[in-house]
């Protein structure tokens, strides 16, 4: 079953046992597919529709950010409940060990020995972290690498 088809199913059951919170949150997650599809027109597959799901948690991720430094705990909260429900459509995260490999594999294979090379092993890690991984702290994780590989370089 892809994700679009499970989605639809799972609204369809939120509305049949009325929990509002959660239809609401798979509802926005739907509009948001469709919204897609339309101003690109095309039909977006499990890739696509993970990318929106990502880009979803990202916003609400920043939000609670947001909410937290102005002093809004309660907004806060709301927001991280959609994480909740958003995330159960995202494939599992992966652990500190796996990401780490990953990273370190990125680099080899790229033959990273400076920040020149950031975007060449970002591209490399995408298409296997999707959905599994906070981007921005992936990013900041490779960049402080490089970094350090470029600082041992130059020593």
């Amino acid at each position: 079953m892809s994700i679009k088809q499970r989605l639809s199913e799972d609204i369809k059951n939120a509305m049949r046992g009325g929990e509002k919170g959660r239809l609401k949150v798979l509802r926005m997650a739907s509009a948001a597919i469709k919204q897609k599809e339309v101003d690109e027109r095309v039909d977006l597959d499990d890739a696509g529709v993970l990318a929106v799901f990502e880009k979803m948690v990202k916003q609400r991720r920043d939000s609670i950010e947001q909410y937290n430094q102005g002093g809004r705990p309660e907004l806060a909260e709301v927001e991280q409940q959609e994480i909740d429900i958003l995330q159960d459509y995202l494939p599992e995260a992966l652990s500190e060990e796996e990401l780490n490999a990953l990273i370190d594999q990125a680099i080899g294979e790229v033959d990273a020995t400076g920040m020149a090379a950031m975007g060449q092993v970002m591209a490399k890690l995408k298409p296997e972290i999707q959905g599994r991984a906070d981007m921005r702290a992936v990013s900041s994780q490779v960049k402080t690498r490089l970094n350090a590989a470029t600082d041992s370089a130059a020593g």
